[in-house]
């Protein structure tokens, strides 16, 4: 194994106090596509994190949506932040370090880390790190935190699950990582909702609307989606994104985190109390996702499950960064799913109603494979 030379790149709007970015900084490089042209190549047989989306700019009137939902749920997410953090302690102690999955899983990670220190006066270490479908987990990022701290017990942070592709991916990096260095990770997601049913750890398995999935980079420290392009990143670098500096006029990042957790004193006696059940309780994870998405994927003759994106946080991303064909929703009426209703309305896309699924909704992804650009 070489040694690790890689060093916390100095980007995103997040104090080094709440998050250090094990990523390399590609903010002079130009990555982004039109996203008819970017899907085309995709589907085409390009890998997804060779290149970026542009990042979608929304309307006054979507921004105002975000604020209003953040304000209505804001005690919502402080709870299931407080029932996923208290076992985080429970389970690893002082020596947890949290590691988020860049990008939806950073300002969770820093909710996590913000919970502790308030409940139990301890500052656990925050990394944000790479891991990509297909592509695995950035193993550099990996070395360097063990290296840093040789006696911590990783815990890995997302924001939510979908079909459980990236707890898939994760227990598979894990498993090749124990068998290339020998040595032994937990492969346990911590996220704030699991309706995909993919992890043991999480706050609620409700399929709601966590109101950073609304956002890209301006929730998210104005950090892109992580790039793993052999251009740019070599063996020993970090995976890649960029510092989207020019956003910071719209970013809402730290605001975010401030209303989040302005709200953990309230919550706090309510947080232990379900953290205790969950503890006490035998919790499956039977991937429940999965039999929507091959249900759909015969009804709709969709050629692949990754076409198929399930639940409110991954139908959003479908409709900011992807190019939407259809979304199915289950109740249309669902004060969770309004933002969603916007955006089809805004990009001309058909909303189906189809009750008959475990999630709230599901975005359906374009092919465009045989079209020109």
């Amino acid at each position: 194994m070489s040694i690790i030379t890689n060093q916390p790149a100095k980007m995103g709007s997040y104090s080094e106090e709440d998050v250090l970015f094990l990523l390399k900084d590609l903010s002079d490089i130009e990555l982004e596509d039109s996203t008819v042209n970017r899907e085309l190549r995709v589907q085409s047989g390009q890998h997804y994190s060779e290149s970026l989306p542009i990042e979608y700019q929304p309307p006054k009137e979507y921004v105002d949506l975000f604020w209003n939902t953040t304000s209505e749920y804001k005690t919502k997410v402080a709870l299931c932040v407080g029932i996923v953090a208290e076992q985080i302690y429970r389970l690893k102690g002082k020596q947890a370090i949290l590691v988020s999955l860049a990008r939806a899983g950073t300002p969770v990670g820093i909710l996590f880390k913000r919970y502790i220190h308030l409940r139990y006066g301890i500052s656990l270490p925050h990394y944000s790190i790479s891991i990509i479908r297909d592509r695995g987990i950035d193993e550099n990022a990996l070395h360097y935190i063990l290296a840093k701290h040789p006696e911590g017990n990783i815990q890995f942070v997302d924001g939510w699950t979908g079909k459980g592709a990236i707890s898939i991916e994760l227990t598979k990096a894990c498993q090749e990582f124990e068998e290339k260095y020998q040595i032994k990770l937990d492969d346990k997601l911590a996220v704030i909702a699991d309706p995909g049913y993919c992890t043991t750890l999480f706050g609620t398995r409700e399929d709601f609307l966590i109101p950073s999935a609304c956002l890209n980079s301006t929730v998210s420290g104005l950090v892109s989606r992580t790039v793993l392009n052999n251009q740019y990143i070599g063996k020993y670098d970090f995976h890649g994104a960029k510092y989207y500096r020019e956003l910071l006029s719209s970013d809402v990042s730290n605001e975010y985190i401030k209303m989040i957790a302005a709200e953990f004193p309230a919550i706090m006696d309510e947080a232990e109390k379900a953290a205790s059940q969950n503890v006490k309780e035998e919790i499956k994870t039977e991937f429940l996702g999965m039999q929507d998405v091959k249900t759909v994927l015969a009804e709709f003759e969709i050629d692949s499950t990754n076409y198929i994106k399930p639940g409110v946080g991954e139908t959003t991303r479908v409709l900011l960064r992807r190019v939407p064909w259809k979304i199915l929703m289950r109740d249309p009426s669902s004060p969770f799913v309004k933002h969603i209703l916007m955006l089809a309305k805004e990009k001309d896309v058909e909303v189906v109603a189809y009750p008959k699924m475990n999630y709230l909704c599901m975005g359906l992804i374009k092919s465009v494979k045989g079209t020109s650009k």
